[in-house]
């Protein structure tokens, strides 16, 4: 689904929005059934969860970095409405998309609640502009409903927080409680916001919940100062060369692909990184 200009608008002056039915029905349904190559089921899960001890070990036990083992997960990072979507936020095509984790959450594996802060404190090695200049786009694409009782999302609206200094990113504990707004929205939509927006994870507030979300973060390309994963240290990985043949050329040049035309395209490298991955169709970097 294309993104409204309505949300767009919203991001601007909140510094968040909720798309609701952001993914087709289909899309949805192929997405939940591959986290279950990840993830134990709900049901599995609250049948034992002393099974999973490890995500009792931290808020963020149940992250994993992509790529995946589902294209119908994998695909979701560059789903072409994101990035179109991000193109208008950002003002640019020339995107980096510098992050991709998929976060599941169990109730009672352990308290999911945080204190108000910001994300840029580990997206970037200083603070972003105030004036909105080079922003960090962080997108929340959710897998399951998530209700007031499902550990939603809490962000504070710009208005409350205008005057504040981008500095501490982490805030006292329950400073804006009563300014927060709750991301609360059925599977299938998509929480977007900057990393300059103040906002906390939160607790479930019901037994048996759980919560699955694809994270996808996007910044124009070229700023040395953020970020957050380096591709290649997940080239290794075991479905990345799966990711890289299925690809467009203007999908693996959000990940930093060399694009078609650049010096560093010769007859040694197309010949090798057609090696590296047999399924690419190297024809379009030969220009």
């Amino acid at each position: 689904m294309r993104v409204p200009e309505t949300n767009l608008r919203e991001f601007r002056e909140r510094g968040f929005s909720v798309v609701e039915g952001f993914l087709s029905a289909e899309e949805l349904e192929e997405a939940q059934e591959a986290l279950w190559l990840h993830y134990p089921r709900p049901e599995e899960y609250f049948a034992n969860p002393e099974a999973y001890p490890k995500f009792g070990e931290s808020q963020f036990s149940g992250l994993l970095l992509f790529p995946y083992k589902s294209w119908a997960l994998n695909r979701l990072a560059f789903h072409p409405d994101l990035v179109e979507m991000a193109e208008r936020l950002i003002g640019t095509d020339e995107l980096h998309l510098y992050k991709v984790e998929l976060w599941a959450k169990y109730a009672g594996a352990i308290d999911y609640t945080q204190n108000h802060h910001y994300d840029y404190g580990n997206h970037s090695i200083v603070v972003p502009r105030a004036d909105g200049k080079w922003p960090q786009i962080t997108t929340f694409i959710l897998l399951s409903d998530v209700s007031e009782v499902d550990g939603p999302t809490k962000l504070v609206p710009r208005e409350f927080t205008k005057d504040l200094d981008l500095y501490p990113y982490r805030l006292e504990p329950g400073i804006f409680k009563e300014e927060e707004v709750a991301a609360t929205a059925p599977a299938g939509s998509m929480l977007i916001y900057e990393t300059s927006v103040v906002h906390r994870g939160s607790d479930f507030g019901a037994p048996g919940r759980s919560r699955f979300a694809l994270l996808a973060d996007f910044q124009a390309r070229g700023l040395p100062w953020t970020g957050k994963m380096a591709w290649p240290n997940r080239a290794l990985d075991a479905n990345w060369a799966d990711v890289m043949a299925r690809t467009s050329v203007r999908e693996r040049d959000l990940f930093g692909f060399p694009p078609p035309g650049h010096e560093y395209w010769n007859e040694q490298t197309l010949r090798d990184v057609g090696l590296r991955y047999p399924g690419m169709d190297v024809t379009p970097y030969r220009r």
